[in-house]
C-alpha cells in the first residue's frame, strides 16, 4: 500500500471506529508499517485538517469527528442491501480488496441502526461458489483502469507458459471467471485471458493508440455481454 493509499486508509479506519480510539501501535499493526509511520502520517492528516486528535492514557489513542469528515448517507434500506450484495460478489476476484473496503466505507457512513439491519439481511444472502475458487491476481484491476501495455505472463489450456505483451481492452466476467479481453502482440489480435491462468501482470509505461473493441472480435458462441454500467 502506497502513502497516499494508506492516509485514506487511516481517516477511514478512524471513522469507522469512532468514537472509540486507536492506539499507533494497533494502527501499526492493521497496516503493516512502523509507530513512527503511522505517528508521522496522522501528523499530515491533522495539518492537512483532518479533524483527528490524541486522547492520552493506557486506554487512550486517536479518533476522529466522524460528522465532521463525511455528510450522512441517503441510502434506502433496499439500496444498501444492494450495494453490500454486489460488493460482496467481488469476493475472490481482482478488486477483492477495493470491494472489502467499500464496504466498509459504506457502513461506516450508514446510521447505526440502518447499517445493523443491512449487514443482518445481508447475511441471509448466499453464493453457491465451487469448492476452489479460482485464484485472480489483483494487478488485473490495475490494467484495466492504467491504459498501459502489459507484460503477461500465462499459461495456456495445456499449462504452457508464454511471456506476451498486451494492451488492456477490457473484462469479461463468467460465473466466477474473470477474463482480460487485449490486443495480443505475440498473436497480432483479440484475445481472451484467463484470471486464473496469469502467473504475473507488469505494467509498462507505454500508452498505445486507443483501439475500438467490436463485439463480432471476441467470437463469443453464446450468452449475452452486458454492460455493469449503462453509459446512456
Amino acid at each position: 500500500m502506497n502513502r497516499t493509499d494508506r492516509l485514506y486508509a487511516l481517516v477511514e479506519e478512524l471513522r469507522a471506529a469512532a468514537p472509540r480510539t486507536r492506539s499507533a501501535r494497533w494502527l501499526s499493526d492493521r497496516f503493516g508499517v512502523s509507530v513512527r509511520t503511522v505517528e508521522r502520517d496522522l501528523a499530515a492528516l491533522q495539518e492537512a485538517g483532518a479533524p483527528i486528535w490524541a486522547e492520552s492514557g493506557r486506554t487512550g489513542g486517536y479518533t476522529i469527528d466522524a460528522a465532521a469528515t463525511l455528510p450522512p448517507a441517503s441510502f434506502t434500506s433496499d439500496e444498501a442491501l444492494a450495494l453490500l450484495i454486489g460488493l460482496g460478489r467481488l469476493r475472490g476476484g481482482p478488486f477483492d480488496l477495493a470491494a472489502a473496503t467499500a464496504m466498509r466505507k459504506l457502513l461506516a457512513v450508514m446510521p447505526d441502526q440502518d447499517a445493523r439491519r443491512a449487514v443482518l439481511t445481508a447475511s441471509r444472502i448466499h453464493v453457491l461458489e465451487p469448492e476452489e475458487t479460482p485464484h485472480v491476481l489483483p494487478e488485473l484491476a490495475a490494467s484495466l483502469r492504467s491504459d498501459r501495455v502489459i507484460r503477461l505472463a500465462y499459461r495456456n489450456r495445456a499449462g504452457e507458459l508464454t511471456h506476451r505483451e498486451v494492451e488492456p481492452l477490457g473484462s469479461i466476467v463468467k460465473g466466477d471467471i474473470w477474463y482480460l479481453i487485449g490486443w495480443c502482440r505475440l498473436r497480432d489480435g483479440v484475445r481472451a485471458f484467463r484470471g486464473d491462468r496469469m502467473v504475473s501482470i507488469e505494467l509498462t509505461d507505454e500508452r498505445p493508440e486507443r483501439r475500438v473493441l467490436r463485439r463480432e472480435d471476441l467470437g463469443i458462441p453464446y450468452g449475452t455481454l452486458r454492460p455493469v454500467v449503462d453509459e446512456s
